[in-house]
């Protein structure tokens, strides 16, 4: 997977140590109700089109690049589903946390096809086909209007694994 380069300078500094990073994912679904996801080229598990805000970078213009980069399908913002932090450790240890927004959108062009190294595989999936997915992606799926965690509840109560999103 490709690191930018400003977190490959710092981890040359810090190393495997805990980095905040600013993170933005998509909720896509087509004029079908089916849900765009992606087979993540990390850790090989399904998700949500997701990646990092470069800096500079507002999240809405990242989530829209993201999609794109890793899924070839060009997408329009439709709603801000919500904001939340969560952990991460990556296979070559790797501490992150993750200060994750994301958006509902909608595909407007593009054709659905894997990068071939965020992602292994790209597919629309509908409620019945859904392959097992982890705690984040299900809470995104199932949040409404802005959604975030209230003060003082830390992880989200109802998450069994917050890693690897």
């Amino acid at each position: 997977m490709t690191v930018p380069d400003y977190v490959g300078k710092l981890r040359a500094h810090i190393g495997h140590d805990l980095l905040l990073l600013p993170g933005a994912s998509a909720i896509v679904y087509d004029d079908e109700q089916r849900l765009l996801l992606v087979r993540r080229g990390d850790n090989g598990r399904w998700s949500l089109p997701a990646g990092m805000i470069d800096p500079g970078e507002q999240p809405s213009d990242a989530v829209v690049r993201e999609v794109y980069e890793e899924t070839g399908v060009h997408v329009a913002i439709e709603s801000l589903g919500g904001v939340a932090t969560h952990p991460v450790t990556y296979p070559n240890g790797d501490h992150c946390e993750y200060l994750h927004v994301w958006f509902r959108c909608r595909p407007v062009g593009g054709q659905a096809r894997p990068d071939g190294d965020e992602s292994l595989e790209v597919g629309w999936f509908t409620a019945g086909e859904l392959p097992q997915l982890d705690e984040w992606a299900k809470l995104r799926l199932s949040a409404t209007g802005g959604w975030f965690a209230p003060p003082g509840a830390g992880t989200h109560p109802g998450l069994s694994d917050p890693r690897a999103l």
